[in-house]
This record gives structure tokens, C-alpha cells and sequence, in this order.
């Protein structure tokens, strides 16, 4: 079954409440023929981490959100929820969706692990937007995957907007990024879903020879690889790297600000 406006495929993707880059970036993402609904994780927890924990424990009853859509996969655009209930947990939630759901689930930590493991990518260097006290959960996530966090670059920065990731600008990402250059990497990943980081990988796509991915890049890339095998390659990964179809949409978006 498809809808008019995704032949191709249909993706539920489940947002933090306040995230303000989720929605924009997995728009720009999604190539023709392929659309996606949007459901909000909602929370009362007074912090970030007890946030990300209920929105996690509130699974599965976020998922009569979508009730009966024809969606062809479930992305949960959320990486520091993962980071905090580990792999093991994070691997049960996700068979349970998908018990249920009778569709693919991910998360956008375990997106960005398949898109490092396309790439045969070893050491990685991390680029975060998170505080201190989740950079170290952060760290200990990816090497539980297999990864060895072989550099650090941090864009966090303390602020009094509404949200110290959220209101993040493009630069930060980037100028993080660039930091990494000379290091011993096979791949540098941008952590989160808050953190705008398309921009920072249309300016810079590699640093050396290591591809720079994000955790929205590796959502959107998952959710596509799904239904089309071509993607799911690494030079399907690679080619969205350097920004096939999403550049051009992106260059065309900054026409009006």
C-alpha cells in the first residue's frame, strides 16, 4: 500500500519535544517519491537526561500515534536516550517496536552504527553538542558497539536560549569538524539529532580521507537503504556524504533566509 505522495515509502519518525532540526533536516533528506509523519516524544522530567529516559519507557504506547498509516519504517530521531539505557536495552526496544509494528525500527544512534560499519570505519572521531556528563555516556556507547573513539571535538557551548543543542547554529558543527583534521580517523560522526550539521557536511564531506557523517545524515540514509538497496551500499552512503540530491535542496533552502 502507498500513499500520493510516497510511492517509494512512507517513515514514522518519533521527535524530542523541543527539537527544532529533526523535522527541517529530514526533509531536506528525503529524496522524491519517498515522505514521512512526524510524531512528538513529550515528557514532564525537569532534565535532559530524565527526559530522555521517559521517552524511552513510554514505548510502546507512542506508537498509536501512527494507528494505522502505511508507514514502511520507525525512526526514533533521539541518540542520547541511547547513550543512557545502552545497547542491550536499546536493541530489546527496538525488536519489541518492530514485533509490534510489523515494520524496521531505529534509532539514530543504531542508523549511525550501520552507516559506520558500511563504511568498514574502525576509529571514529565524535563531534558533540552534548555537556560534559553526556559526552562520557556518549564515548562509552560507540565502544560498546565496537568503535574505538579515537578523537574528540566538542561544539557545546552554554546559552541562554531556550535549549543549549537546539539553538546551536551551522557554524558550530563545522568549525568542530575542521578541528579533527590530521587525525588518525576512518570517519568522523556529528552526535544527535538537535544539532544542525547539514550545512557542516556540505562545506566539508571529508576531513583527509574519513567521511563525516551525522546522526540525522545516517537517520535519513536508513530510512531510504530500507527500501532501496542502492543506498544501502557504501557507495550509496558515500554519495550522500557528498551531498547527491539533499545539496542541491539544501543550497536552494538558503535562497530564503
Amino acid at each position: 500500500m502507498s500513499v500520493a505522495y510516497a510511492p517509494k515509502g512512507l517513515l514514522g519518525v518519533f521527535t524530542p519535544q523541543a527539537n527544532t532540526t529533526v523535522e527541517p533536516e529530514i526533509a531536506l533528506l528525503t529524496p522524491p517519491g519517498y515522505a514521512w509523519i512526524n510524531a512528538r516524544m513529550v515528557s514532564g522530567k525537569d532534565t535532559i537526561t530524565a527526559r530522555l529516559l521517559d521517552y524511552m519507557a513510554q514505548f510502546p504506547a507512542p506508537l498509536a500515534q501512527f494507528a494505522n498509516a502505511p508507514i514502511n519504517g520507525i525512526a526514533i530521531a533521539c541518540t542520547g536516550a541511547s547513550y543512557l539505557i545502552g545497547k542491550d536495552s536499546e536493541d530489546a526496544l527496538i525488536s519489541d517496536i518492530e514485533t509490534r509494528a510489523g515494520v524496521p525500527a531505529f534509532t539514530g544512534a543504531t542508523a549511525s552504527v550501520d552507516a559506520l560499519r558500511a563504511l568498514g570505519a574502525k576509529r571514529i572521531g565524535l563531534v558533540s553538542p552534548y555537556n560534559s556528563a553526556l559526552d562520557a555516556e556518549s564515548a562509552s556507547y560507540w565502544e560498546s558497539r565496537g568503535f574505538t573513539v579515537a578523537a574528540e571535538a566538542s561544539a557545546y557551548r552554554e546559552s541562554s536560549d531556550f535549549h543549549p543543542i537546539y539553538s546551536l547554529d551551522a557554524m558550530a558543527a563545522e568549525k568542530a569538524v575542521r578541528s579533527l583534521e590530521g587525525q588518525d580517523i576512518d570517519a568522523v560522526l556529528m552526535l544527535g539529532t538537535g544539532m544542525p550539521t547539514l550545512d557542516a557536511i556540505a562545506h566539508v564531506p571529508f576531513i583527509g580521507k574519513a567521511p563525516v557523517l551525522s546522526c540525522m545524515l545516517c537517520l535519513g540514509w536508513k530510512a531510504i537503504a530500507l527500501r532501496d538497496p542502492s543506498t544501502a551500499t557504501r557507495d550509496g552512503l558515500l554519495r550522500w556524504v557528498e551531498g547527491e540530491g539533499w545539496g542541491e535542496r539544501l543550497a536552494r533552502s538558503h535562497a530564503f533566509t
